[in-house]
């Protein structure tokens, strides 16, 4: 079932039952090949996150509050709620309000002070805020979301260093430095726009890929930065690779060699000591590339990694691991309902 034709059938639930989480996900399951003990942990994660998000629509969690807002937030997208319907409409409201109040003159969203590394915050509230607007249905909220992600792509294209990447702050600020996972979250968000009617010039676009495939090493994988190469980063491959696929680029001569170089060090989801201590932000993306294989490498695959996700739920709906719990729990929760299908940018 498509994302609208879902929040088509939503809109004539009665209130009473579109305010139960519980119910909701009980009428909308996902897949009928789902164990119902993956779509248990959603509804406690999502909850978990709705409990803990403060009036003003962020979550406590410095040193990244808006980056974690917008995961956050994308995590209740997934679930087929909107900003307007379904049972996590006014969370997912109350996150968009506070990342357009974070929309600043010059296009970033976020705060440099409060956001040490802001361009993460920036590229996960671009890749938010255009799925909210893909479904905005209100005429002014429209222009809002439009005008803040407009001025967003325009930030991100005067934050991009010679070499094509992003760094943890500006190419000004932070004197040209780049890396790996923040150019990839630009990458993501900025497809994000392009899918949802932003103009994103080509030539970022273009000039990100040129960058991904110069930090390639010749045993297939990635580097984290162009200024320190020699040492792959199976985290950063598989970010990479999703960020490839998002941006259409399929048949390039790289994607093989990162794909093999991916598969062979991350496709046994119990080996943590290929991700670099990172295993939540690897295999948020590492799905996304398996879940574009196709079911035969996607179906045993999603069970191995669902199975150990829910089986490591804690009682009160959160996961633990690096940064906080609302981080690992919006990276779980998205991984938990890829294959639901309801974003676009996560579609196959």
């Amino acid at each position: 079932m498509s994302r609208r034709g879902a929040i088509g059938m939503l809109s004539a639930i009665p209130v009473a039952l579109a305010s139960d989480s519980r119910a909701y996900a009980a009428a909308y399951p996902g897949p009928v090949d789902r164990d119902p003990r993956w779509e248990t942990a959603i509804r406690n994660g999502l909850d978990y996150l709705v409990r803990n998000q403060s009036s003003r629509g962020q979550w406590n969690t410095p040193p990244y509050p808006t980056a974690i807002a917008a995961l956050a937030a994308t995590a209740m997208l997934c679930s087929g709620s909107t900003a307007t319907q379904g049972p996590y409409a006014k969370a997912i409201s109350r996150a968009a309000d506070f990342l357009l109040s974070k929309s600043r003159d010059n296009g970033l969203i976020g705060e440099p002070v409060a956001d040490i590394r802001y361009t993460y915050g920036h590229g996960f509230s671009m890749l938010f805020l255009s799925q909210v607007l893909g479904e905005e249905g209100f005429l002014e909220r429209r222009k809002e979301l439009v005008e803040a992600l407009r001025k967003a792509v325009q930030f991100c294209g005067q934050a991009q260093t010679p070499s094509g990447g992003w760094g943890y702050v500006s190419a000004r600020d932070g004197n040209d430095y780049d890396e790996g996972s923040t150019t990839i979250t630009q990458v993501q968000g900025l497809r994000g726009c392009r899918n949802a009617g932003i103009p994103v010039p080509s030539q970022i676009i273009e000039a990100a890929k040129k960058y991904i495939y110069s930090c390639q090493n010749p045993d297939g994988g990635i580097s984290y930065s162009s200024k320190q190469m020699g040492t792959s980063r199976p985290a950063i491959t598989a970010a990479s690779l999703a960020t490839l696929y998002n941006a259409g680029d399929y048949d390039s001569k790289h994607v093989p060699e990162m794909l093999a170089y991916a598969k062979q060090k991350l496709h046994d989801i119990n080996n943590e000591s290929e991700t670099f201590g990172h295993w939540h932000y690897t295999y948020l993306y590492y799905s996304q590339v398996v879940y574009r294989q196709g079911d035969t490498e996607w179906l045993p695959f999603r069970d191995r990694l669902y199975n150990k996700i829910a089986n490591e739920q804690k009682p009160d709906g959160s996961w633990d691991g690096q940064i906080n719990p609302v981080y690992v729990t919006a990276c779980n929760l998205i991984m938990l309902q890829l294959d639901r299908g309801y974003l676009p940018i996560f579609q196959r």
